[in-house]
This record gives C-alpha cells, structure tokens and sequence, in this order.
C-alpha cells in the first residue's frame, strides 16, 4: 500500500502548521539593505510595499524575540492562501513563516506563537486558530481560474484517467487541479532542457508536455509526473532570501512516496536524450 502524501490545509479550518525538524545548515538570516532597496528579501505583499512589509516584518520578529524563552526568532511574511503558520527550528533560530495578519497581533497572541514554538502547547494552538479564524477576511480571496479547454486524452495515455487513480490512491481525493495536455506544437530543433509538466497556482492547472503522449514512454513515468505536479497543491511554496522555493525537503519526501518512484527516475535519466530528441 503506497505511502499517502501529507494532506492539505485550509484557510478555513485555520491552517498551522509546525514543522519540527531541525535544519541541518544555519539558516541565512535576509539582509535588510539590498542594491534594490531595503527588504528584497520579502516578497512584496498586496497592498504594502517592500519597505511596508520590512517595517512590519522587524516590529513583528522584535516583539517576538521578548517571548521567546531560548532562541532567537526570524520572521518572513507571507499573503498565503491556506497555511497561515508554519514555524521551523534549526541552530536556535526559530523561523516563522506567518500570514500579516499576525503583524499586528496583540502581546497574547505573541506569547501564544512563543508557546506554540517552544512548547508545541495545545492550548497556545487553540488561541492561534481562534485569531485566524476572527481575521480570516483578511485572507485574499484567490482569484476564479481561467476557462481553459482540457485536452485529456491522448493517442497512448489518457491523462484524467491517471490523474483520477492517483488522486484516489494518494489524496484521498482532495485534489482540486485540472489537468490537460500543452499545446501539441512542433518540437524545438536543438533543445537542450524540457519541461514535462507544470502546475499553475492561480488556475489550479496541470499541463504534461505531449512527448509523454507515445507509445514508449511507460504509463508508470506519466504517472510520476503527473502525481509531481499535483504535490504542489498541497505543499507551498515559500520565499526564502527572495527566492521561491519550489520542491522543499517535504516536497521530496513526498514525492518519493510514489510507489514507482525508483523506476520513475531511472527510466528518465535512461531515457531522456530520447525526450529532448523528439
């Protein structure tokens, strides 16, 4: 029975999320002055500028810091739609991956998060979810996918098909993606890279490129690339330093969980020059 992958969050049930492992480098600490400016380690959230985010993400990690028993607390602001707060520890530093609302939490709320940090305290986790849920129409609304005409079946491999069996044997069904064919275009004479399959977050769509789509290519290898895509609506996507983080160490976990996931890999390092020729 393979493996399932984590299951996903919502904004609603007042998502939090502590992730107890401990890092295995000292995390980078964002430096504060850039060529660009101040804060460009901070996406720039809707509504506040980079230097509005950086002013409330210090005011936000400094009141942290007086609650906080052992440790030092890093803060990174986030407009996440479901995980409103994940913390993670790593060489006495405490990172908080938090939702602005918490920018101008009250001092209970602070103690709270320190709790909830240090102590894994239900109690602390019940306050936590209670402030969600009191400021969740301050969560942005995700905007309505684009219509978009699915080609889901191939001449060898039928894409809803997988994408069903996977989403019934790995997410117990709570996928929400489409999932389609790209455009079948004339291949790039010369290339030297191709991207299988990619999922877009605002319109909740998976694409597999259509070299897939033969009659040599193993319906396990469609499988795995297909079940790749679909982990990303279910693990975010953080900005670290200023850059996102697609495939992080959970990520990877999880993906391994596929049950021909050895296979998978070995088929495309053997095959692959097959692929970029086609």
């Amino acid at each position: 029975m393979p493996t399932k992958a984590p299951k996903a969050v919502s904004a609603a049930s007042a998502a939090l999320k502590l992730a107890h492992e401990e890092e295995s480098r000292k995390p980078r600490t964002p430096s504060s002055t850039t060529r660009q400016g101040k804060g460009r380690g901070q996406p720039t959230l809707e509504g506040w500028t980079r230097d509005e985010v950086e002013d409330r993400r210090v005011d936000l990690q400094n009141r942290l810091a007086a609650y906080l028993v052992s440790g030092r607390p890093r803060v990174i602001l986030t407009d996440n739609l479901r995980t409103m707060l994940s913390i993670k520890k790593g060489q006495g530093v405490y990172t908080f991956r938090i939702h602005r609302m918490f920018a101008a939490a009250p001092p209970v709320i602070l103690r709270a998060l320190a709790h909830y940090a240090e102590r894994h305290d239900s109690d602390a986790a019940a306050m936590l979810r209670a402030f969600v849920d009191g400021h969740e129409h301050l969560i942005r609304a995700p905007r309505s996918p684009r219509t978009v005409d699915l080609d889901v079946e191939g001449a060898h491999h039928n894409l809803q098909e997988i994408f069903d069996s996977l989403n019934e044997r790995y997410f117990d069904g709570r996928i929400e993606a489409r999932i389609t064919w790209s455009p079948r275009t004339k291949r790039k004479r010369g290339r030297m890279s191709i991207k299988l399959g990619s999922y877009a977050v605002e319109d909740k769509l998976i694409r597999i490129h259509p070299v897939l789509d033969a009659a040599d290519v193993p319906e396990f290898f469609v499988e795995w690339i297909v079940y790749h895509e679909m982990l990303h609506e279910v693990h975010d996507m953080p900005i670290v330093d200023g850059r996102r983080v697609y495939h992080t160490r959970e990520f990877r976990r999880a993906e391994a969980a596929y049950e021909n996931y050895v296979e998978a890999v070995l088929w495309e390092r053997t095959n692959l020059a097959k692929l970029l020729d086609r």
